[in-house]
């Protein structure tokens, strides 16, 4: 798996032992290595095959972790983003994918994860 900060990604395996916090990272894990199997695949929006939303769900469904949460997604956004070598093309695209507005585009400009488990009050 090209893990290109593979000491950071050891501090999160390291301090998420606990079950909620271990489903994020062997979510993660198999996020990375379905881009490891197809490295030159675009990744996309949405729940399609090599989406970001459905490559964390096929994740998701694969290690059978029983549906992880919205933040959990984040979590998981978050650990690829930082840690694999497609991740920047990884955070964009969830970012585009995640955004309410506009605020996606604006993240993207950073290299911030958008969280997912926001809501939208319309009043």
């Amino acid at each position: 798996m090209p893990i290109t900060k593979l000491e950071d990604w050891q501090a999160w395996v390291d301090n998420n032992q606990d079950p909620y916090g271990k489903c994020c990272i062997d979510v993660a894990r198999k996020v990375m290595e379905f881009l490891d199997e197809e490295p030159n695949t675009p990744i996309e929006k949405g729940e399609g095959h090599f989406g970001v939303s459905g490559l964390i769900n096929r994740a998701d469904e694969s290690i059978k972790a029983g549906g992880i949460t919205g933040f959990m997604a984040g979590a998981v956004a978050t650990m690829v983003s930082h840690c694999h070598s497609r991740g920047e093309e990884f955070r964009k695209m969830w970012n585009l994918d995640t955004q309410i507005g506009s605020e996606g585009e604006k993240a993207n400009e950073g290299k911030g994860v958008l969280n997912p488990a926001l809501l939208k009050l319309l009043g």
